[in-house]
């Protein structure tokens, strides 16, 4: 996310989360598509599936490209002419107010390529999306680092 685009507002005002005792990790099917990052490792399949199934409770935007810098894998230049970028990306509040990009990074790259400003997005929010992360560990975690974000926010001038 540039600067630019970053909402203070929105920021300062995230909540805290509270690790929820009964909470039950993302079950993994063989051949589900994984998103890691770290120790939080994300099902994109079912986080798709819940999307497709609550239209209303995701909303669907846009995403500025050039807000996304090229993904760190490289891209496999023969799938890459296959993509279909009017399909959304999906967006997930990585930190209060910042969003990463967890699934679509073919397609960002060639809008990306073709000089395309903006390609449509899902943007969870937290809480939507720590609903499918994979281990418990994780959770647990994932709530320390974003509590301790929200913290530091409070301290921001």
């Amino acid at each position: 996310m540039k600067r630019s685009d970053f909402d203070p507002d929105r920021y300062q005002s995230a909540e805290k989360l509270k690790v929820e005792k009964n909470f039950t990790p993302c079950p993994v099917a063989q051949g589900d598509e994984m998103y890691p990052n770290g120790i939080f490792v994300f099902n994109i399949t079912k986080m798709l599936e819940f999307i497709k199934s609550n239209p209303d409770k995701i909303g669907l935007t846009e995403a500025a490209v050039a807000d996304f810098p090229r993904a760190f894998s490289s891209v496999d230049e023969s799938y890459l002419d296959s993509v279909d970028i009017s399909q959304p990306v999906v967006l997930a509040e990585i930190s209060p107010g910042r969003y990463n990009l967890v699934d679509g990074h073919h397609r960002m790259e060639k809008a990306r390529r073709m000089e395309i400003s903006h390609i449509p997005a899902y943007r969870l929010n937290v809480k939507q999306h720590v609903a499918f992360l994979t281990e418990k560990r994780a959770y647990v975690s994932y709530v320390q680092y974003w509590n301790e974000k929200v913290q530091s926010a409070g301290r921001l001038p």
